[in-house]
């Protein structure tokens, strides 16, 4: 079994490495591959989705040369005899393992902006005799998406510039320029690139045919099945260590490939790229640290949920789940939403991206592959509106209104016919622009069109893609998406005044109330909020139903939002406590009962088992949502315990519990299971927008911290035994270390700057490159318990 510790790493790393004992097997996460501008279409290696065979693309062997015996310095593919350890940090990974009296440490990294990845093996002889061994390398070429539509074209060879073997696939039109490389830091290597040599028929990477043969045979060329295979035999005095380092990378034509192997030969190229790693992760994690009483919640906020937005939402696109590649408008527009405080610069171009991806009807790319923007056009219902949601959080945030100002084209192609839910096409760009500000009107715009209840048409899906036949024939309704497009429609308010367009201010206004009043008189069901409306006008979330009777999104987007009239999101609230909140089984419901035998038709979520994913299990990122209502209504009890229910580490406490959860404590899972015989396990994890959600959660709605351009508020919802909590906010070049205390009830709550009492509650930010100290006493009876409310309200009505 797989018990993961927390351990502190050196004072100068910021957060914690996750320390794992790889005994009997190995987090998915350690499944190696590799990919180049996009994790779909130019996969360097495989992607394999099987936790059963648990197979590769890349893997490393040392040998002693006088016995023939070998094994991986990982755990997989060659296991060795005796136990492995293997550490996460920020950026980096290592696997630390002794064997036969050698002792390996291999560190894989990429370089924080060229296109390569570093495997390096420090090999020490530990026992009291001389050795001879050798260290292979081999990766399997995958240029492209699948092995059966690239492996055929695949052509290798060895580089007599550089030294390192290379791989191109000239039959990918999309990237038939780019070429892949193989290195080592060694000149004295054989190496071969035919997969059927390396492995042997009917071979395995467990147990290649080609180590037990003295050497590789150097064959290169086309027409085989590709590899790249480089083995290095080399002499060690016992208490000497060698250092050895494996390149793979990829260039965009021949000249970029050559070039950057060129850029990072020798070790000390490879030593700088680790430093430098190093130095970015400490830069963009630690302008915001928080200490409270509760180190998961400060293992979480000081590392791991931006690093897995940014590394694997952002950047890489790819999980051991789904290795999709391409962008989705929807779902990196709420990542970067996280990133505003620390990386404001990378959601200000993601803003800025999306509104790129949007047609001139006003509709976008549900998602999109780079580098040529091919993707799906679909009737999905809120996409396009999540670019004014986070157009203004972000303006709200940062206070840079010019970004409104930017002049960014229009998407042009066909429209859909009539009953066509989607279709996969490259379109042009029009020669149309429009500047951020335009295209945001654009898109509400294109929002306000309502059914026969005055509510938003949930067309083949809102932000539940798998309820896409609810209005499939452009009748049904969504309740959720009106309480988001609500919000819009007010934060939206507050852009177009600073614009000075007092007639968008108006026509937002207008259709506000106006949706607010529909959404009183057709969407409340009597103890809560309705889901939706199919096409021939049949409720969905409703008592009346058998199955999803309540959904969860309604009833939090009723606090959030501001949308529900309060008496009745009080009440909705405390029914989605009651109906949703499964503190048996640790998980917050997305639906109840699940979706299994009614004949309604919502669509592709039927399909899952009921209790899983969208069906009725936890979908964390709607949990959060729920978790955020709670703290938005001032309930500190509920808050409080509702985090501690879906934080992962609280799923890993114990070899017990970490048996049942199944996945990576320590980054979010996109849903756990709430069905038998899989209750309580985490599945899709790094792969989810969830990770975004649960820090801005923590930071604003549980610690309060709430950023408006140059100043900071706080509204904490914390609980009443924490006497106090601290956070470091980097403002710019400027750091603000913050104590915020709970005191008592008979004490005003007052604002401490460098020892000066403010008149105001309201930390004004400057960048003055200067530390600063700042104490906040808070009265702890400030805070109203939401639950109470509710009883009070029911009694009333």
């Amino acid at each position: 079994q797989l018990r993961p510790k927390l351990a502190r790493p050196s004072a100068d790393r910021v957060g914690f490495e996750m320390i794992v004992s790889a005994v009997v097997a190995l987090l998915p996460d350690l499944e190696f591959r590799f990919f180049f501008e996009n994790a779909h279409e130019y996969r360097l290696t495989p992607w394999k989705n099987d936790p059963v065979s648990d197979g590769g693309g890349e893997a490393f062997y040392i040998r002693d040369e006088e016995t023939g015996y070998y094994w991986s310095p990982m755990a997989l593919p060659s296991r060795g005899q005796s136990p492995y350890v293997t550490r996460h940090g920020f950026g980096y990974s290592i696997f630390e393992h002794t064997e036969d009296g050698i002792r390996t440490e291999a560190c894989i990294y990429t370089d924080i902006e060229a296109p390569i990845k570093f495997i390096v093996i420090t090999v020490r002889n530990q026992s009291d005799r001389p050795r001879k061994l050798s260290a292979t390398g081999y990766v399997e070429w995958i240029l492209g998406s699948l092995p059966s539509k690239s492996v055929m074209h695949v052509v290798t060879e060895l580089d007599a510039t550089s030294g390192a073997l290379i791989a191109r696939n000239v039959f990918n039109s999309e990237f038939q320029n780019c070429v892949a490389f193989f290195d080592v830091d060694d000149p004295n290597y054989h190496y071969t690139t035919d997969r059927a040599e390396f492995i042997g028929r009917n071979g395995t990477l467990q147990h290649p045919e080609a180590l037990h043969y003295a050497q590789l045979s150097g064959k290169a060329g086309a027409g085989m099945d590709a590899c790249a295979a480089i083995q290095i035999p080399f002499e060690l005095e016992n208490g000497k260590e060698r250092k050895l380092i494996f390149k793979i990378g990829a260039g965009k034509d021949l000249r970029e490939a050559v070039d950057t192997v060129q850029r990072f030969q020798g070790s000390q190229a490879a030593t700088k790229a680790l430093q430098q790693v190093h130095e970015f992760w400490e830069k963009t994690l630690g302008n915001v640290q928080v200490e409270t009483p509760d180190p998961s919640i400060n293992v979480l906020s000081n590392g791991w949920l931006l690093y897995q937005v940014l590394s694997c939402r952002v950047w890489g696109r790819s999980g051991f789940y789904q290795s999709g590649g391409a962008f989705g408008f929807r779902d990196q527009l709420q990542d970067v939403i996280s990133l505003t405080h620390t990386l404001p610069q990378v959601t200000r171009k993601q803003i800025l991206s999306s509104a790129s991806r949007q047609f001139v009807e006003g509709d976008v790319q549900h998602w999109w592959h780079p580098p040529m923007g091919r993707g799906v056009r679909t009737m999905c219902s809120d996409d396009f509106l999540w670019l004014p949601f986070v157009a203004s959080r972000y303006i709200s945030l940062t206070g840079d209104v010019n970004i409104l100002d930017e002049s960014i084209p229009f998407l042009q192609g066909r429209r859909l016919n009539v009953d066509e839910e989607s279709y996969y096409d490259l379109p042009i760009t029009s020669d149309r622009h429009a500047t951020l500000y335009d295209h945001c009107k654009q898109a509400i715009e294109h929002g306000l069109r309502f059914g026969e209840h005055g509510l938003p048409l949930i067309g083949s899906g809102d932000w539940n893609d798998g309820m896409n036949m609810v209005g499939i024939h452009g009748k049904g309704e969504s309740v959720w998406l009106a309480f988001f497009l609500y919000d819009v429609l007010n934060r939206f308010m507050k852009i177009a005044t600073i614009r000075g367009d007092a007639a968008f201010v108006v026509k937002c206004d207008k259709q506000a109330k106006k949706l607010k009043k529909n959404i009183q008189t057709h969407a409340w069901d009597g103890d809560w909020y309705l889901r939706a409306y199919f096409d021939d006008g049949t409720p969905m979330g409703s008592s009346k139903n058998a199955e999803c009777r309540i959904d969860a999104i309604a009833q939090s987007w009723s606090v959030l939002s501001d949308g529900g009239e309060t008496q009745r999101s009080l009440l909705a609230m405390q029914s989605a406590n009651r109906f949703l909140i499964n503190r048996d089984k640790g998980l917050i419901q997305l639906l109840e009962p699940p979706f299994d035998k009614t004949d309604l038709d919502p669509g592709y979520i039927k399909g899952y088992v009921p209790g899983v994913r969208e069906n009725g299990g936890q979908y964390t990122h709607a949990a959060i949502w729920m978790v955020m209502a709670f703290a938005k209504l001032k309930d500190r009890e509920k808050t409080s315990e509702l985090i501690n229910l879906i934080n992962p580490i609280h799923h890993a406490q114990t070899a017990a519990d970490a048996a049942i959860y199944k996945s990576e404590p320590y980054v979010m899972a996109a849903d756990v299971y709430g069905v038998a015989p899989h209750v309580g396990r985490g599945g899709w994890t790094w792969y989810t927008g969830s990770a975004g959600w649960m820090y801005q959660l923590i930071l604003e709605s549980f610690l309060g911290i709430k950023r408006e351009g140059d100043t900071l508020r706080f509204e904490p919802c914390i609980p009443k035994e924490w006497k106090s909590f601290k956070i470091k906010y980097t403002f710019k070049e400027t750091v603000y270390h913050i104590e915020i205390l709970q005191e008592g009830s008979n004490n005003a709550t007052t604002l401490i700057v460098d020892d000066v009492i403010q008149q105001e509650v309201i930390l004004q930010l400057k960048d003055d490159k200067l530390d600063h100290r700042v104490i906040l006493n808070i009265n702890i009876e400030s805070g109203v318990n939401a639950e109470q409310e509710v009883i009070t309200s029911v009694d009333n009505v």
